[in-house]
């Protein structure tokens, strides 16, 4: 009987990794290689196709801040009403409090003993939003096995989640065009990853608030973070941030072409607010199994 399926390992792709496909209605036309302004690609052992856009246009929904918003952004604190509320609390500021000593945080930016470089911050917003990135997706995909498992709507809850997880992933994505990890901090992101996505898949189903206060709680601290990056930018300790941004960037927050860092520094604080106050109010809700997610029509 004749195999039906092709041989792979006999099967080029259209295009090499040395070529890039260029324009068929003009021979002298030079290819235009649109990677190029955020990553340049050495000779590669596998297929880069180059005429790809920059930026995917198939993310989901997300809000788009107007300047007036990013200069009223504040620092708020929730106060704990509840026991989940405390825990969860207690959980963030202790975690907050290893990661200002190990990252040299607390005694070089706040106690001012030594500079903190550029660097070292790019490495606390690097390894920060590899862990922001997980509770989103964590809740929404309790939320999901239980809409199924229950056969029953989930009242707007779920996309709201993912939402906010894929928003922290491309917080990532941009803070990686200035940061290249060390293979320790890639260990670290991977062991922080197993932690945190098991625990907080097996603490979603014990308690929903304690969950949403915890990020709460977390973004609280990011807002602070990210104003405190912003005071510094702006006092000149750091100019490196007032360099023109990367094309991802500016595309996701449809910024200007000539927005620096420190205007995507501003976007990403403001975004991490919205979190703060969406993950709060859940909170509130998430115990009445009936209740509708207040923020599911917001930015289709």
């Amino acid at each position: 009987m004749q195999n039906e399926y092709p041989d792979l390992t006999q099967v080029s792709h259209p295009y090499s990794a040395k070529e890039t496909p260029t324009n068929p209605d003009s021979e002298n036309e030079k290819p235009v290689d649109l990677d190029n302004e955020d990553e340049e690609r050495e000779e590669t052992h596998f297929y880069v196709d180059k005429s790809r856009p920059k930026y995917e246009d198939y993310v989901l929904p997300h809000p788009i801040w107007t300047q007036q918003e990013l200069e009223s952004v504040v620092v708020t604190h929730k106060k704990p009403e509840t026991l989940p509320d405390r825990l969860a609390y207690l959980s963030v500021s202790a975690m907050r409090l290893v990661w200002d000593l190990s990252t040299g945080y607390l005694t070089g930016r706040v106690l001012r003993l030594h500079r903190f470089s550029h660097r070292q911050w790019l490495l606390r917003v690097v390894f920060l939003e590899t862990v922001a990135g997980v509770p989103g997706m964590m809740f929404g995909m309790v939320r999901h096995l239980n809409s199924l498992r229950r056969l029953e709507r989930d009242r707007g809850w779920i996309r709201s989640l993912l939402t906010e997880a894929e928003n922290e992933r491309v917080h990532l994505l941009t803070a990686m065009r200035l940061y290249k990890p060390s293979k320790l901090l890639r260990y670290a992101i991977v062991i922080a990853q197993g932690i945190m996505s098991n625990a907080l898949f097996l603490a979603y189903l014990v308690s929903p608030r304690f969950c949403h206060s915890f990020v709460g709680y977390l973004e609280e601290q990011a807002v602070h973070t990210y104003g405190n990056l912003l005071k510094d930018i702006d006092e000149g300790l750091y100019p490196e941030f007032q360099q023109q941004a990367s094309g991802l960037a500016t595309s996701y927050w449809k910024l200007p072409k000539e927005a620096t860092w420190r205007d995507v520094f501003a976007n990403i604080r403001a975004d991490e607010a919205h979190h703060r106050d969406v993950n709060h109010d859940l909170a509130n809700i998430v115990n009445d199994p009936s209740s509708v997610n207040p923020y599911r029509n917001i930015y289709r």
